[in-house]
């Protein structure tokens, strides 16, 4: 049980917002000392895996791209847009974007979306413009509520649509557990089978998003803010 000791570690440290690439690097090296390595192989461990995965490096790049693209009124576009349609809810454009999400991750290309390329600078914007154009000014905690249920679909659509695919790690990952355990498995199986859950998924997650739009409701009226003509 000590091997998991490193969970604990990264739960305290995050709680208390220490730096993260510290939390982490000390919750490896306890990890790896728990199941009796010696430092020497924990920090060629350490290495062997930045160099096998030095290219996801290469998300910072699209970082410059996505602030010049702000700064000049990417976010205002988004909102524009979403103003104009009338029938469009927050609950409407995340259940939207929570399809396409899972389509195109079904698909392979998980890379379409994501926190920093399409949920901060789009999704969360239209979102928030659609409860505004119902309501009218939003409260700071409305906002952050719909940017944490705009995150949320990203995470969700692409955690269950991503199994579809079967040239996945998940898949070689499930594949590679079950046959330690004595389980022969195919994995096109694998993906076949993961989309009933990907069904179930889409199906449970769009049912909260109307309801979310039903809270939201709520919440305006509690603050005296009523359905807009």
């Amino acid at each position: 049980m000590l091997v998991l000791i490193g969970i604990p570690i990264v739960v305290i440290g995050f709680a208390l917002r220490f730096n993260a690439l510290l939390v982490v690097t000390i919750a490896g090296l306890a990890t790896g000392l728990a199941g009796g390595l010696h430092t020497v192989e924990i920090i060629s461990a350490f290495g062997k895996a930045f160099a096998e995965n030095r290219y996801m490096g290469l998300i910072w790049l699209t970082l410059p791209v996505i602030a010049l693209l702000e700064r000049n009124g990417l976010k205002e576009q988004a909102r524009h847009l979403i103003s104009r349609l009338q029938a469009a809810t927050t609950g409407r454009v995340l259940m939207l974007y929570f399809v396409i999400r899972q389509i195109t991750a079904a698909l392979g290309l998980t890379s379409l979306g994501g926190h920093a390329q399409m949920v901060r600078p789009l999704i969360a914007p239209m979102a928030e413009a659609a409860a505004a154009n119902r309501y009218g000014e939003l409260p700071d905690e409305v906002r952050q509520q719909i940017r944490a249920n705009a995150s949320a679909v990203d995470n969700i659509a692409v955690f269950f649509g991503e199994d579809i695919f079967i040239a996945i790690q998940s898949i070689l990952l499930i594949k590679g557990f079950l046959e330690q355990n004595g389980v022969m498995v195919e994995p096109l199986h694998i993906s076949v089978w993961a989309i009933p859950t990907a069904v179930a998924a889409l199906l449970i997650h769009c049912t909260r998003l109307m309801l979310l739009d039903r809270n939201l409701s709520y919440r305006m009226k509690a603050h005296g803010r009523s359905l807009a003509p």
